[in-house]
């Protein structure tokens, strides 16, 4: 019986260096053709080939020359940034951001709109991105992707929300309204799991497969992280540590789920402010009341204490389920509590349970939620556009 030959297998392997070189340029570049067939062990006259093809496909470009030895200099090569374009949301209560960054990840254009008396989520959304394009000097048919982090459900199976506890005007059949107004791809992402793609690539997670991202903020919530991947839930539930019943809190059975669920009373925003109000700690808001009391020193201590106990029953609740090493306290929360918090969470945990995971706060202090959105867009693009080199 004779050999059989693979079909498309040299089409499949030249797909594969592509990839790898465009990998290579966005990490390192820009790269010669050269120090590319050194980087991932190609011949000269195979990188040739390959930085050609990337040429013609308008994927890379020519950016300068490098002095080198006898004869003449080597021309450098890197990532076409206008290639592809995408557009990250981060939605909340009273405010739209928005930001279009290029495939290299550079964010060129940037907007902020107020959301408060609009009632229309479609024209807000749209405005932003529009703008977040046009300030980057992006045409709209060039944004490949847009990702909106935003509260609440988004269901794995339709992608759609299906429930967001602090933006009642947002609901299902929105993402087919926003594809038809942008005519591009646009996806839903929940905010809280953005965050933590975020934390993985730039923040105390990196490097870490497995881990817990803790949003304390206005409401509380959860991101998982298994293996390196996001865990939603059959209904993209996972992570709504809000809804705990724990001691002492009403449980609640109001089916329109618009008050706010026992952990949420107990570890939201309103409640930690109240605690540091006893405690004679005021502020504006929740964080500005816990920086206060971290400034007083060992006065403010009662007040962190108690706020890590609060914050710990959630943690734990998660950690004995989960068991991750790593628990990151990000959110208003748990950016201003700082060390100070998460060690006291940390020694909390370990006190009343048989797991101890290291409690870190979070490295990403800015707009986490749009960093997450600007990741995941651009991990799907890049898939799209360097995946498809060989035509």
């Amino acid at each position: 019986m004779g050999s059989t030959r693979l079909p498309g297998t040299p089409r499949l392997l030249r797909a594969l260096n592509d990839r790898a070189a465009l990998e290579l340029l966005l990490a390192r570049g820009p790269l010669t053709r050269a120090q590319l067939g050194e980087l991932t062990g190609l011949s000269k006259v195979t990188a040739s080939q390959l930085v050609e093809r990337l040429e013609e496909r308008g994927l890379v470009s020519r950016v300068g020359e490098q002095a080198g030895g006898r004869g003449p200099n080597a021309q450098l090569y890197a990532v076409r940034p206008g290639s592809a374009y995408v557009v990250g949301v981060d939605v909340a209560a009273d405010r739209v951001v928005a930001a279009c960054a290029d495939i290299t990840g550079k964010v060129i254009g940037q907007v902020e709109m107020s959301t408060k008396d609009n009632d229309d989520p479609v024209g807000v959304v749209h405005e932003a991105v529009v703008q977040a394009a046009s300030n980057a000097h992006a045409q709209l048919a060039s944004v490949r992707r847009v990702v909106l982090g935003t509260p609440g459900l988004v269901d794995p199976g339709s992608g759609d929300i299906t429930f967001a506890f602090n933006l009642p005007r947002w609901h299902r059949g929105l993402l087919a309204a926003l594809r038809e107004d942008l005519h591009t791809p646009v996806v839903f992402e929940n905010d809280v799991n953005l965050a933590a793609c975020a934390e993985a690539e730039f923040g105390a997670a990196a490097g870490i497969d497995d881990f817990v991202l803790v949003w304390a903020g206005v409401g509380v919530g959860l991101a998982i992280v298994i293996g390196g991947r996001l865990h939603h839930g059959s209904s993209g539930a996972a992570g709504e540590i809000g809804y705990l019943p724990v001691p002492g809190m009403p449980v609640n059975r109001d089916q329109s789920r618009r008050s706010q669920p026992p952990f949420g009373q107990l570890a939201g925003a309103a409640a930690l402010r109240a605690v540091a109000r006893e405690h004679g700690f005021r502020g504006s808001s929740a964080a500005d009341a816990i920086r206060a009391a971290i400034t007083a020193g060992t006065e403010g201590g009662p007040v962190l204490d108690e706020i890590a106990r609060r914050l710990a029953l959630g943690v734990a609740s998660t950690c004995v389920v989960l068991d991750p090493p790593l628990v990151v306290l990000a959110g208003e929360v748990g950016q201003a509590g700082g060390s100070a918090l998460a060690e006291r969470v940390q020694h909390e945990v370990a006190a009343i349970t048989l797991v101890s995971p290291k409690v870190v706060v979070t490295q990403v202090d800015e707009e986490p939620v749009l960093r997450g959105a600007l990741l995941t867009a651009l991990d799907a693009v890049r898939d799209e556009v360097f995946g498809s080199t060989t035509g």
